[in-house]
């Protein structure tokens, strides 16, 4: 007979703490933020009957302390909890990221700008989103590509306006997070069926690891320090000749203030 294996997806800045979770993934999945609330929930969670919790950290690659933390968390739980838990690798990184937002951008029509939007976070984490929408920018065919930070500088107001002043008739907003920004029409990051996808592939490659090489995957990450966001691997632009611009510009908000 096979384990019951529970999910518990542990979210940072990414997705509100966990906030922004429980409808992409489901009511059978529980959402936590880490700390407290992790430790809580996956106690809950095996003494309701699970044999195995698998906790999936939930970033994109700009919460690079994420997993660290939430092994950390996860350390500290009695033994003989700990001994039925795993963490999988993070949900996605910088890379998938990337390849999501510029399929995404390739629905949008042309002439419309983008507006990659995500949560604030620290220096080294909002200067990956710029990185990030560089190479929307550059492997598409938008002239205009702007980044907002939701609770930061620039914000979704200031970005928008940003795009106005550029010319845009048409700002379509793409969420780099798993936190919706608050203007019309916007989609999520992934469909309910892609991250279900992306999820499910995280927790059975968890439960093989544990079952072939007896890994839990927190002594690899647990002592580990959060350190500044660096490329996860091989990127778009990495090996590649200059693709034209064709007149088009990328220009950090920052350079050029509205009033």
């Amino acid at each position: 007979m096979s384990e019951r294996v529970a999910v518990v997806v542990v979210g940072g800045h990414e997705s509100a703490n966990g906030a922004a979770l429980p409808g992409l993934f489901g009511p059978e999945v529980t959402s936590a933020a880490c700390g407290r609330q992790l430790h809580r929930a996956v106690g809950a969670v095996l003494r309701a009957g699970a044999d195995r919790v698998c906790v999936v950290p939930i970033t994109v690659g700009r919460d690079p302390g994420l997993a660290a933390d939430a092994a950390r968390t996860l350390l500290a739980l009695p033994a003989a909890d700990r001994a039925r838990v795993l963490l999988s690798r993070p949900f996605a990184g910088t890379e998938e990221l990337t390849g999501w937002l510029t399929a995404a951008a390739a629905r949008v029509p042309e002439r419309a700008a983008l507006l990659v939007a995500a949560p604030a976070g620290d220096a080294h984490e909002d200067a990956e989103l710029y990185r990030i929408a560089r190479l929307v920018w550059q492997h598409g065919p938008h002239r205009i590509v702007e980044v907002a930070l939701i609770g930061g500088d620039p914000d979704l107001g200031r970005a928008l306006e940003r795009c106005r002043v550029l010319g845009a008739a048409r700002t379509v907003a793409l969420p780099a997070s798993f936190v919706l920004p608050a203007v019309p029409g916007v989609a999520p990051l992934l469909s309910r069926p892609a991250a279900a996808g992306v999820l499910a592939a995280r927790v059975g490659s968890a439960v093989e690891r544990l079952r072939v090489h007896g890994d839990d995957g927190l002594a690899a990450v647990g002592a580990q320090a959060p350190s500044a966001t660096v490329p996860d691997g091989p990127h778009f632009d990495r090996g590649r000749s200059p693709v034209p611009t064709h007149g088009r510009e990328f220009v950090p908000a920052s350079v050029i203030p509205v009033a």
